[in-house]
């Protein structure tokens, strides 16, 4: 029997879905970058969750994901599934020449290295304008195909999305439950203890920072599709502070954490925008007001749950 758990966060994106489907154009964007940053947050999650890990620069990958999805289909005629699959191995075997070096570090150093990556990509994406075309960027990038089938509709591309993300948090989960899963939990636990163990540490979080690579550039790359136009600024800072707002919303570690941070901050501005001058204010004060009272993240309320009817049980 599937539990309730798993099954209440799919229900809940599938109804959002149907309500942006039947509510018009606008919704349905607007779900489509929260799905997108599902994608996107689950493999942060992989990483900083998991494995206990800190990195600030996994916008550097999706820039890889985006740009060279854009370039391939929009110079070279390319697919944009084959695009897609190319450039999550570019993506991958970039993850691995940086993510060599540079895991060596730990706490506050790893995170500075990491943030410069996002940096460094960031300014090139700007400054090489030969192949990125800098702020104009790229545009007529074509939507979504599977098996021929051109995704021609938002609406049909909104679908694509929900199902790639709910595919991107069934194996994030399978991995989790995996030998290789137990072993980052240990890590994330305490790496000496780890180490103890006979965990070769290094290997483990290069593995775990090239799958959280893989997912950015997927996200990357369906943003590109998604909306048609790529440029720098959605690889900013922006998408750092984003990110880790949904992750630590929804709740961090969690398997569905990134999905429910994701819609929920993807929606929550929307929802404010009528009250115009207090939008930031209002916005900002739910958040800690989350943030306060439930610090594991919403998905993290359903153990509290569970503890209290344990509880309840014994005292009975």
């Amino acid at each position: 029997m599937i539990p309730w758990r798993t099954l209440l966060p799919i229900a809940a994106a599938i109804v959002l879905t149907g309500i942006g489907l039947l509510s018009g154009s606008y919704a349905v964007t607007v779900l489509g970058f929260a799905f997108i940053y599902t994608i996107f947050c689950t493999g942060l999650n992989f990483f900083m969750g998991y494995t206990g890990q800190a990195s600030f620069g996994q916008s550097a990958f999706a820039a890889i994901g985006g740009y060279g999805s854009a370039i391939l289909c929009a110079d070279y005629g390319w697919g944009p599934l084959p695009a897609l699959i190319v450039t999550m191995v570019i993506s991958g075997i970039a993850a691995l020449l940086v993510g060599y070096p540079t895991l060596r570090l730990r706490g506050h150093y790893l995170a500075m290295a990491t943030f410069a990556l996002g940096l460094i990509v960031y300014e090139i994406s700007i400054e090489w304008t030969s192949l990125t075309q800098g702020y104009m960027g790229y545009s007529g990038v074509p939507p979504l195909s599977l098996l021929g089938y051109e995704l021609g509709t938002v609406e049909q591309q909104l679908v694509a999305l929900l199902v790639l993300a709910l595919f991107g948090i069934f194996i994030s989960n399978r991995l989790r439950q995996s030998r290789f899963g137990r072993a980052l939990a240990a890590i994330a636990g305490s790496e000496a203890a780890a180490r103890a163990l006979g965990i070769d540490i290094a290997r483990c979080k290069l593995i775990a920072f090239v799958i959280a690579a893989l997912y950015a550039s997927a996200a990357g790359s369906l943003f590109a599709h998604f909306v048609g136009f790529i440029s720098p600024e959605v690889f900013g800072v922006t998408m750092v502070v984003q990110s880790f707002a949904m992750l630590y919303l929804g709740g961090i570690g969690t398997t569905w954490g990134p999905m429910i941070g994701a819609i929920i901050v993807s929606i929550l501005p929307e929802a404010l925008r009528g009250l115009q001058e207090m939008q930031d204010i209002a916005y900002t004060a739910i958040l800690i007001f989350i943030l306060i009272f439930a610090p594991r993240g919403l998905a993290g309320l359903s153990s509290l749950f569970a503890r209290g009817k344990s509880r309840k049980l014994e005292e009975a």
